[in-house]
């Protein structure tokens, strides 16, 4: 959901907080510490990528590289209206495939209570994709049904997977109805909605028969009551449900389920367990400890949010040193979905610095829309898909931290040699010696930032170098 944070600093009590809408942000002041003269193996596991399961759809087509794939959000928050976006975004597909971007996460793509104008997050018609006329249009603000279709069938010819965002928290647009369980009138009635499918009366809403709440409303929204049987059953059990509705008949291949603070883990286990795909939770919360029990008891992957604070202190507060911190994807590297921005929030000034950072580490790295297509260098970001999908392979180990310096090792995995990773966020050029897997081999920057050609040594130690506020990338000549 669209969401304004306001940063507080509370020295006193070592914290940064946000607050609005249920979601709390807290990020240690604290030093830490550097890493000198040591090696700090991070992960351990048998060194496979991120995978996002099976191929898509029946068709089994999607096949990512030896580091795994790359996800494209694919929006960002009051895209053009006019019903086009779906076109404007099938005109991309063949280019970010060519880059080697393996899915697209499309936004809401229901009918919502603003009908033309909504970016989706108040849904009405889980059915309508804009193919039925209410809420004043027949198309959603993307398009029409017609052109999601082509749209997803175009990814697919492209051997990308989409993503659509679920948005099962709360509805809008309903008709008012006398509600029992408040005394009052409740915009609950839904039982008009022109598809025909999941008509909701009070009962399917909080408070009800089934108790006062759950674990979150957002913004005076009738909150969907998950605990109904009725709406299990029209949200994933039943053949024509929500979750089989997509993914068989619209053919989407995987989730990304909106605020996931107003429900608990369990609906997304649910409805994982009935229809499968990928999946992804918004859990804005910058403590792992949170993060790492919601994927566990979601069965799902999700947002790393600690990974994006600690990324906006490293690289915006010149304190490199922040990337020692826990983050979800060294808890579990295959439940974590790392990015730089989104259409919520976006607060990451050296960005290029941050996609250096997701692009080279584990998780599943996302980027989005506007840094690809309008803000930042495309072709940098590019070069960085191609360094992820063919050489950020393997368990990760960091070599070096201090204030404007990180250098982290990807270790290789199934006969890929890995890479080292230089970050430098100072104005000038850094040196550093530091020891690779790799014994009397030459070696190259794979960025082209570097002109070095450097050979390592047999005890596999080498120095490499980095430009100012910038990054290399390192791997075997090959």
């Amino acid at each position: 959901m669209k969401k304004t944070h306001i940063l507080l600093s509370l020295l006193a009590l070592g914290i940064l907080s946000s607050c609005q809408n249920n979601d709390e942000i807290v990020t240690e002041n604290s030093k830490q510490l550097e890493i000198h003269d040591k090696i700090v193996n991070v992960t351990n596991h048998d060194g496979r990528p991120f995978s996002t399961g099976a191929g898509v759809s029946s068709t089994s087509k999607f096949v990512a590289g030896p580091g795994g794939s790359v996800l494209m959000q694919g929006f960002y928050w009051d895209v053009p209206d006019g019903g086009n976006w779906w076109n404007t975004v099938k005109t991309k597909v063949t280019d970010w495939s060519n880059a080697g971007i393996g899915a697209i996460w499309l936004p809401p793509a229901s009918k919502a209570q603003n009908g033309a104008y909504s970016m989706g997050y108040d849904p009405t018609d889980y059915y309508d994709f804009g193919n039925f006329n209410q809420n004043g249009s027949v198309e959603t603000r993307f398009g029409s049904r017609a052109e999601l279709e082509a749209l997803i069938t175009k990814a697919h010819d492209e051997n990308m997977q989409v993503y659509a965002d679920i948005v099962i928290n709360h509805n809008s647009g309903g008709q008012s109805e006398a509600n029992p369980y408040t005394g009052t009138s409740t915009w609950t009635n839904f039982s008009g909605v022109a598809s025909g499918k999941f008509p909701r009366n009070y009962n399917d809403f909080y408070k009800n028969s089934y108790g006062n709440n759950d674990e979150g409303a957002f913004g005076g929204f009738p909150d969907l009551c998950h605990a109904n049987p009725y709406v299990q059953s029209w949200l994933w059990e039943r053949d024509d449900s929500v979750a089989k509705y997509y993914k068989n008949v619209m053919k989407f291949d995987g989730w990304r389920f909106d605020y996931v603070k107003g429900f608990g883990p369990w609906v997304v286990n649910k409805w994982n367990a009935n229809v499968g795909g990928f999946s992804v939770g918004e859990l804005w919360d910058s403590n792992v400890n949170t993060l790492e029990w919601w994927a566990n008891n979601a069965n799902s992957s999700v947002f790393d949010f600690a990974a994006y604070y600690k990324m906006d202190e490293a690289f915006d507060n010149n304190n490199l040193n922040a990337l020692n911190d826990d983050m979800m994807w060294k808890r579990n590297p295959f439940k974590a979905v790392t990015f730089v921005a989104n259409h919520d929030t976006d607060i990451i000034y050296n960005k290029m610095l941050a996609y250096a950072y997701i692009l080279t580490h584990e998780g599943y790295p996302t980027i989005f829309y506007r840094d690809y297509e309008e803000w930042l260098n495309k072709e940098r970001l590019n070069n960085l898909i191609w360094i992820h999908n063919n050489k950020a392979t393997g368990t990760t180990s960091i070599l070096y931290t201090d204030n404007d310096e990180y250098i982290a090792r990807r270790n290789g995995y199934n006969g890929n040699p890995g890479l080292v990773v230089y970050i430098n966020n100072s104005s000038t050029w850094q040196e550093r010696w530091i020891q690779t897997n790799w014994a009397s081999q030459q070696i190259k920057d794979f960025t082209g930032s570097s002109g070095w050609y450097p050979t390592t040594q047999g005890d596999k130690w080498v120095k490499i170098q980095c430009a100012p506020k910038s990054y290399s990338v390192w791997s075997l000549n090959q």
